[in-house]
């Protein structure tokens, strides 16, 4: 008989943004007459920049003739996009990638999902708490953890991030092989230094042990001394695997563009302790398993790297940064204690009370939507974050209706 893969049974009882959607949705179907503000999953609401939609056009237009037609591109990317990729995101800043380290794909989620495919199932893993659910759910769906007790699952080196430490984990005292490491954080929204990176590197090259960078957010980075890149960091071409996003740059999370950096100096290493590269081991399972972004899109994601596709992109971030300044002020008015909305989109507000608790509370009195903490993890708890992707006048209106409803 036909059998399924054990492990999705293990995984809670659905997605947290599938939670979310199913309360939000039954509250609209039995209050028809209150409209709801979301500012929980982050989803940008601004249009494309118009350098983006112009190139769209232009590449849409190609196809329309034989002469300039493109059917199957590179599973990899074309090089025109990498090659923009690694210039101006990598070598700009000093980071030495080059183009063919590039991998073009159509999300970073789906990136941060299937790299754990090329790695063995017993490796040892590392992950903050609070985090993106995709970084825990995929480990256990391919069979790397035990079951969920309290919340946590056996086998993982939960890294925990709370006031204490700032929302920034601190250097495991156990060796681990696998080590997810977001910054701007999702969700706290906390940011790394140099310094506390090269401590992650230099653990990371002591137990050749690879981290698993997810730097999504990079583009709302505003403070001059905190790094873009891992890559920023010496010695991390050796250990690292770095994620970006077209996503919240420049608006494509309906577009669907995004890239991987995998370096060719990545090793890690099979059952008798030969060295194996990376490079090749996700060539292979990216070209087999992915056919290639369209090109039209490459063509709309390699605009942003003009100089009018660099204006409008940032002009287009510090719009939602503004946005995130108004929640940060209004809920530290409110008296709660807030990180992020400075280098990130996210304010992770301290509620000091259960997490949905909170969630329901906002829906059911102000219309607004957050993110319950306790969807993120066990540290998580006593939280939520608000999503700085909305317009300007949803934010202002949704932080009248919070301030009433708290008071």
């Amino acid at each position: 008989m036909i059998r399924i893969n054990e492990n999705y049974t293990k995984l809670k009882a659905s997605y947290l943004f599938s939670d979310i959607a199913k309360r939000v949705n039954a509250f609209v179907a039995a209050n028809p007459d209150k409209p709801v503000i979301r500012l929980g999953i982050g989803d940008v609401t601004e249009p494309l920049p118009q350098v983006c939609v112009d190139a769209l056009h232009a590449a849409t237009d190609e196809m329309a003739q034989r002469a300039s037609f493109k059917g199957y591109g590179p599973e990899q990317g074309y090089a025109f996009l990498r090659e923009a990729i690694a210039q101006h995101d990598f070598v700009a800043r000093g980071c030495a990638i080059e183009a063919d380290e590039v991998f073009v794909s159509d999300g970073s989620k789906c990136d941060c999902g299937n790299i754990q495919e090329i790695f063995s199932e017993d490796l040892r893993l590392a992950i903050p708490d609070p985090v993106y659910p995709v970084y825990v759910d995929t480990n256990v769906m391919a069979g790397r953890t035990g079951a969920n007790v309290d919340g946590r699952y056996a086998g993982i080196t939960y890294l925990d991030s709370t006031p204490a430490n700032g929302y920034v984990p601190a250097i495991p005292s156990v060796a681990t092989d696998l080590i997810y490491l977001c910054f701007p954080n999702n969700p706290t929204g906390a940011v790394a230094t140099k310094e506390q990176l090269a401590a992650w590197v230099a653990y990371a090259r002591e137990n050749k042990a690879i981290i698993l960078f997810d730097a999504a957010y990079e583009a709302f980075i505003r403070d001059p001394e905190v790094p873009h890149s891992i890559y920023e960091i010496e010695g991390a071409r050796e250990v690292a695997i770095e994620f970006r996003s077209f996503s919240k740059i420049a608006g494509f999370t309906g577009t669907r563009c995004a890239y991987t950096i995998v370096p060719k100096a990545l090793k890690a290493y099979d059952a008798a302790g030969n060295a194996q590269s990376v490079h090749a081991l996700w060539t292979r399972r990216h070209t087999t398993k992915f056919n290639g972004v369209a090109y039209p899109i490459q063509k709309a994601a390699a605009a942003i790297y003009t100089e009018t596709g660099k204006a409008q992109t940032k002009a287009l971030t510090d719009f939602y940064l503004g946005n995130a300044a108004l929640i940060r002020a209004a809920m530290q008015k409110l008296g709660f204690s807030c990180i992020g909305g400075d280098n990130a989109p996210y304010i992770w507000v301290n509620v000091g009370r259960d997490s949905w608790e909170f969630f329901d509370l906002l829906l059911n009195k102000a219309q607004v939507v957050c993110t319950p903490g306790a969807g993120f993890g066990k540290c998580g708890e006593g939280h939520v974050r608000i999503s700085a992707f909305n317009s300007r006048a949803n934010v202002e209106q949704a932080l009248e209706r919070i301030a009433a409803a708290l008071k």
